[in-house]
């Protein structure tokens, strides 16, 4: 498994390869630090821990810095990638070149949101009847038992908080790769708000 850490940078659109216009979602890939390695025969598994972003010096507690090795500055945000199919010890930078010949790409990220909504907007319910006299609009409708057990069961969809979920779009198609720029361009949403971080794998169904 090949991942990193990038940041949304925004849409575009570029013309591919047989001349064709293709909106396009533009990934920047920071300089993704290899923290530590782990190894199946002393951790039980095999990973990579990568970290970016440098903090300051002032704001890091001395237990927070004492998983970093010496000569490796503390980093804002860390993600552990299992199977990391390339070599690379600790002290090493990973960059968009690390997706080269990858043509598919699965993005994970946390989705917006959108604050407390009703069950037309959250799950799409189709509500009432809009015509003079209904008095059933956007309502959930019957939500439990009108005999014993009387309460409402778990799962039920009713109104609540929408939005702010890990989310995972898969088999998104790289377009365009610029390693100079550390650009992945990939066509299709990815899940999060501009500038917010996500993490970006070889696809597992291609």
């Amino acid at each position: 498994m090949i991942g990193l850490m990038a940041t949304k940078a925004g849409m575009t659109q570029v013309f591919d390869d047989e001349g064709n216009l293709v909106p396009v979602t533009v990934l920047k890939v920071p300089p993704n630090t290899v923290i530590a390695r782990k190894e199946a025969e002393k951790d039980g598994y095999n990973a990579v821990l990568l970290g970016v972003g440098d903090m300051k010096s002032s704001r890091v507690l001395k237990p927070y810095r004492g998983q970093f090795p010496e000569g490796i500055a503390p980093k804002k945000l860390i993600r552990e990638f299992r199977d990391f199919e390339k070599e690379a010890a600790a002290g090493a930078t990973l960059g968009a070149e690390l997706f080269e010949g990858i043509r598919y790409v699965d993005v994970t990220g946390v989705s917006k949101g959108k604050g407390f909504q009703g069950v037309v907007k959250r799950y799409g319910f189709g509500g009432g009847r809009a015509s003079h006299g209904s008095k059933f609009h956007r309502e959930p409708g019957s939500t439990g038992q009108s005999t014993y057990p009387h309460k409402t069961f778990k799962n039920v969809k009713l109104p609540g908080r929408m939005g702010r979920e890990k989310t995972t779009v898969l088999s998104l198609r790289v377009i365009r790769l610029d390693p100079e720029k550390q650009l992945i361009m990939v066509r299709g949403a990815v899940p999060g708000i501009n500038k917010g971080v996500v993490v970006v794998r070889a696809a597992v169904k291609k």
